[in-house]
């Protein structure tokens, strides 16, 4: 009988076939996602497989064996499972690419025989349904805005094109209001049911937006229209430098910003419902519509690519052929 080990150390035993002995074998044992199972290791002598075993056990640490044990069908579930828990479909494709490339890595370095993620169907990506406000109506909201505690948040919307994150993230110490131009250097995350400031979305958000004159006197504005909250909430203010804050300097939920403020505005400009996020896809459409350069308008949204902003936009804009034709045709005639 083989003499048991503590803390699943394993064992070491005769190998006997029709009873005779033919070498030695090594027991161990692996919890996995299946349970609880005993491994062998077999060798012709005991040294040998001692150091088979212990090589076993401390790949098993390093979690080899459950790399090994991954199947095709665990991974489907678990993207069934992030999808069913709110995850994107576009989000599930990162998290795949990533496990893709790093079981990829395990299979180069011999841990795995093949990688389970290669067959892997992936959940169909959809087009955003993307609802910008014409020319009209976008005057029509800035209107409404006109007088309210966070207009110069509107205004910069539709004039710049940030996303709602990087408006609420925006520090007064990224603003010139004397050169006309803001850095876009963070964005608001949601961590532990708090709101905090983070990293901007992608590496091309990091950018410098030149503000049109609407948006720079609207935060000339606003900036005297905070001073005075300050001085009115004396200690109780908490000066974190953001440029749009709740009335006492703390980050505005983004709930609260579009059922307080956004919505209410909205109505006010007999405008149809629509996300905050559309004011973004409504200045690129306005700027794309107005011939501006896509690559300026994918710059100037901190897009990764042109090619995504092609990609977003040009189904909106149906007369962007036919102006290309006409280009063309004046061109060459």
């Amino acid at each position: 009988m083989p003499g048991k080990r503590g803390n699943n150390e394993g064992s070491i035993y005769p190998h006997k076939k029709n009873g005779k002995k033919v070498g030695y074998r090594g027991a161990y044992v692996v919890h996995n996602a299946e349970g609880v199972k005993r491994r062998y290791v077999s060798r012709k002598t005991r040294e040998e497989v001692r150091r088979k075993l212990v090589k076993a056990m401390s790949d098993r640490d390093g979690g080899r064996v459950f790399v090994k044990d991954l199947t095709s069908v665990q991974l489907r579930w678990f993207y069934r499972d992030r999808l069913d828990h709110g995850l994107a479909p576009a989000t599930v494709h990162k998290l795949h690419v990533v496990l893709h490339k790093a079981l990829e890595a395990a299979v180069a370095d011999g841990l795995i025989p093949r990688n389970p993620t290669a067959d892997l169907k992936l959940p169909r990506i959809t087009r955003e349904e993307i609802d910008p406000l014409n020319q009209e109506e976008s005057r029509r909201l800035l209107e409404a805005a006109r007088g309210d505690r966070l207009e110069a948040l509107y205004v910069l919307a539709l004039n710049t094109g940030m996303r709602q994150g990087e408006l609420l993230a925006l520090k007064w110490e990224n603003v010139d209001l004397d050169r006309g131009v803001l850095r876009v250097r963070r964005t608001i995350t949601h961590e532990d049911k708090a709101y905090a400031l983070g990293e901007p979305k992608t590496k091309k958000s990091r950018r410098t937006i030149r503000l049109t004159g609407g948006a720079a006197a609207a935060l000339e504005v606003h900036l005297s229209r905070q001073l005075e909250e300050m001085e009115r909430m004396g200690s109780l203010y908490q000066p974190g430098g953001l440029v749009f804050a709740t009335t006492t300097g703390t980050i505005i939920n983004p709930s609260n910003l579009r059922n307080r403020s956004f919505k209410p505005i909205l109505k006010r400009a007999k405008l149809r419902p629509i996300r905050f996020h559309d004011l973004r896809h409504t200045c690129a459409t306005l700027l794309l519509s107005k011939d501006i350069n896509p690559k300026v308008v994918s710059e100037m949204l901190g897009h990764a690519s042109v090619s995504i902003t092609l990609d977003i936009y040009s189904h909106l804009l149906p007369d962007m052929q036919e102006k290309a034709a006409k280009a063309l045709e004046e061109a060459l005639s």
